[in-house]
């Protein structure tokens, strides 16, 4: 396991692959999850590509430090393990808040982005009373109390069959985040927005989303791509808030074309 003290908290991450003359990926993960949702795509770039994961605050192996937190002060996490391991113009892939951290680190630091990958997530998401109903309810009774209806957005129904091994899983992963790291993380997605700041991307942009997301639904990423100017769009069939463990192919097939457009280095 390999650790980095980045702003005063102990950071989790991996790095798989010399960086050489490889484009470099970087994986932001969502809310409630750590870095091995993005397990059975990379196994499918390994070897291809440089690849960076990393656990934000407040998740996975990664420290809590002081919460809530902004959007900001995961942005800045994400740029200070950048600097860290001298990783330059990368391909930032983010999650839902990792898409968020992923747009916030382009309009402050945009010598570290050289394309981004948006999967399903916004502009903007949700309501500061939707956020703020969700802290309280996980201060008041904990994360497992609102897990059914969290990963009703996540997967889809035949994801959720029973014989699914894989769904109580996951299910664990978000229900064993830190209490604080997953509500100080709610806080910065509330605060959160991009509106303006979408519309100044001019690196390479693709918003993919899953047709079934309940968390941040196609007609919400569709939003989104409509703001950044030249962006692509993408629908994954029968996925919903996380493809890359829903539908590992497709979306491992639609980063490919996405960075075979890229201009080399």
């Amino acid at each position: 396991m390999q650790f980095a003290c980045i702003n005063d908290i102990a950071m989790h991450y991996q790095v798989i692959g010399a960086t050489g003359d490889k484009p470099v990926l970087v994986f932001s993960n969502s809310l409630g999850t750590d870095f091995r949702i993005w397990r059975d795509v990379i196994v499918r770039l390994a070897g291809d590509f440089a690849i960076l994961l990393y656990d934000k605050r407040g998740h996975g192996l990664s420290d809590v430090g002081d919460a809530p937190y902004s959007i900001d002060l995961h942005v800045s996490d994400l740029a200070g393990l950048l600097d860290f391991l001298s990783v330059k113009s990368a391909v930032i892939c983010g999650l839902s808040v990792g898409g968020q951290i992923a747009q916030g680190l382009y309009a402050t630091r945009p010598d570290l982005v050289r394309a981004l990958i948006l999967c399903d997530t916004a502009h903007k998401i949700g309501t500061p009373e939707m956020w703020n109903a969700r802290i309280a309810a996980v201060e008041a009774n904990g994360i497992a109390s609102l897990a059914d209806s969290v990963l009703e957005r996540w997967f889809t129904p035949a994801f959720r069959r029973p014989e699914n091994v894989a769904f109580p899983g996951y299910r664990n992963m978000l229900t064993r985040q830190p209490v604080a790291g997953y509500t100080g993380t709610c806080a910065s997605v509330r605060d959160a927005d991009f509106t303006e700041a979408a519309k100044r991307i001019s690196v390479p942009t693709i918003c993919i989303v899953g047709d079934q997301d309940g968390s941040t639904p196609p007609d919400l990423v569709l939003s989104t791509a409509r703001l950044i100017p030249g962006a692509r769009y993408e629908v994954i069939k029968d996925a919903g808030h996380i493809p890359c463990v829903e539908q590992p192919e497709a979306l491992t097939a639609i980063l490919r074309a996405f960075i075979d457009t890229l201009e080399p280095a």
